[in-house]
């Protein structure tokens, strides 16, 4: 299948060059588009240097630091109007494995979508706290007890998706941008009827550059749970600002 992994970024001069490569490496013909948000740390430039070399590498550099949800739904975009047939989207900071992409194309043969799950056989993080594990374990059986979706990690940001599926989806209708916005497009994709599984994975917390989680994050999640369950209809509909 004609692939690509898209990655935003923002602040990740320590860790692009080293991702790109490792994610290169591991499907033959396998493209990257990093989806940039303007970081002042320099790291469109390095890719902008990558690029020269290899025509696999795609750069998106937007305006400034405009949330996680609006870069991958400009990245879908991207993949979608140049034909990829498998669309993956991940974090630049190794937390997850790009040895673990031959695993989630394989799964796609039968699949729409495909998560790399933390919590799908045990508990499987490293280097967590304790106290962010349980807000992320937490906050994933809780959107699965009010949503009803049948996904152990909802908020889980490694995944791949069939192209047929993506084209479902309403980008210009999504609500969120912050890690809420992992388990809005998992709601929308199975609302919409597609094929869904959860492969296991481990991961390990960064080792470098700043992690963006932070109290916003959180609640905009928390409260976006009960919109879906609530409001579904309504918000499939029309924008709410």
């Amino acid at each position: 299948m004609k692939s690509i992994v898209v990655i935003p970024t923002y602040n990740e001069k320590e860790n692009i060059a080293s991702i790109i490569n490792e994610v290169l490496k591991q499907i033959e013909g396998l493209n990257i588009l990093i989806v940039d948000d303007n970081s002042p740390d320099g790291t469109a430039d390095i890719v902008r240097q990558m690029q020269k070399l290899n025509p696999r590498i795609h750069l998106i550099v937007r305006a400034g630091k405009m949330g996680l949800g609006t870069a991958y739904c400009e990245g879908f975009r991207y993949a979608l109007d140049l034909g990829y047939e498998a669309i993956f989207e991940m974090d630049a900071d190794f937390s997850h494995d790009p040895k673990e992409l031959p695993n989630f194309l394989e799964a796609l043969k039968e699949n729409d979508l495909v998560i790399g799950s933390r919590y799908i056989k045990g508990v499987n993080v490293v280097n967590w706290p304790l106290s962010r594990l349980l807000l992320s374990y937490g906050a994933s059986m809780y959107t699965r007890i009010i949503s009803g979706m049948p996904i152990m990690d909802a908020t889980a940001g490694f995944k791949c998706f069939r192209a047929e599926a993506l084209r479902k989806i309403d980008f210009d209708a999504v609500r969120s941008n912050g890690y809420g916005f992992q388990i809005e497009m998992n709601f929308r994709l199975w609302k919409s009827g597609a094929r869904i599984k959860e492969i296991p994975i481990i991961f390990i917390d960064r080792t470098s550059g700043v992690s963006k989680m932070n109290k916003k994050i959180v609640y905009e999640a928390v409260f976006l749970v009960w919109k879906l369950k609530f409001f579904w209809k309504r918000m499939n509909k029309k924008k709410i600002r």
